[in-house]
């Protein structure tokens, strides 16, 4: 039987919930409970306070109170900006706004709720956070804080974005990867309906700048599977291009093709080492944060 938590990572639940800082709120504290009763298990990501005492460490910040309740020394950790700058890009394009009617909601308010989340948990961890919204340019960006009052603005900023115009990940990928300067973590959450070539072009540009990546390849369950009936008008959502066709016809060829070329972008973010993860508009986001944490973990 599904325990509370896991509602709290349902799409379905979240989805209905107003307000963007509610929602990652949700997200993010019902994942850290159930971590603990989760396939992670033992994977900690308790906002520590404390760690342990080693030689060396000055006497004075030996928290006595903890040593008290537990006859074992633990230094103070105060809350200080960490050397971790993460920028979320998100992908903007009129293809995000696309949903089968398989889920509630569809891919970009999906997208949404997980740049929240990321950027809630990462705050919380005083780790820096900023955002470039793009489609076929970059249409916002706000700077790296760890401030506080930061996630405000964040929040402000994702509620605000609408899809539009058309997509061409390259150019704000090879533009952002010119830009940031300082080593960093870049998550990219898109539907990645572009070139394959051309995407992982811009994936390498940072990591030749030496940046950690993380891809979320966020599709609606229909766009994997094909599940169409009767007969259909496809829309491409970008260009109004319209086609008529028996979905079952061409489900084998679409299946193939979708295979080989998500097949594609996986082998090469591999080889290029970025961190790929294909996600279901339908899929909890633990799946997505805990891919987060692992990688944040790598980094120290």
């Amino acid at each position: 039987m599904q325990t509370d938590y896991r509602k709290y990572l349902s799409p379905e639940i979240v989805s209905k919930l107003k307000g963007m800082e509610l929602r990652a709120r949700m997200v993010v504290e019902g994942f850290i409970t159930g971590l603990h009763k989760s396939p992670y298990h033992g994977f900690s990501v308790e906002f520590a306070e404390h760690r342990q005492y080693m030689p060396g460490d000055p006497i004075r910040d030996i928290d006595w109170r903890v040593f008290a309740k537990t006859d074992r020394y633990y230094i103070k950790q105060y809350e200080e900006e960490t050397n971790l700058k993460a920028y979320i890009l998100l992908d903007c394009s009129a293809s995000m706004g696309y949903s089968s009617g398989a889920t509630a909601h569809n891919k970009f308010d999906y997208a949404l709720t997980l740049a929240a989340s990321l950027s809630y948990m990462m705050l919380k961890q005083r780790d820096a956070v900023g955002m470039v919204a793009f489609a076929d340019a970059i249409n916002h960006y706000l700077p790296p804080r760890s401030a506080a009052g930061h996630l405000h603005n964040l929040l402000y900023r994702f509620s605000n974005l609408t899809t539009a115009s058309t997509t061409d990940l390259a150019l704000p990928l090879h533009e952002m990867a010119e830009r940031i300067k300082r080593r960093g973590l870049i998550i990219l959450i898109s539907d990645l309906f572009d070139d394959p070539q051309r995407i992982i072009s811009g994936l390498k540009h940072f990591r030749h700048r030496n940046h950690e990546v993380i891809v979320f390849q966020v599709l609606d369950p229909r766009e994997r599977d094909f599940a169409f009936t009767g007969e259909a008008i496809f829309e491409d959502m970008e260009t109004g291009e319209r086609i008529t066709t028996s979905p079952w016809q061409i489900k084998k060829d679409y299946q193939k093709t979708f295979a080989e070329v998500s097949g594609l972008i996986a082998a090469e973010c591999r080889q290029a080492r970025v961190d790929y993860h294909l996600i279901d508009s339908s899929m909890p986001f633990d799946k997505a944060l805990y891919s987060f944490l692992a990688k944040r973990e790598r980094l120290y």
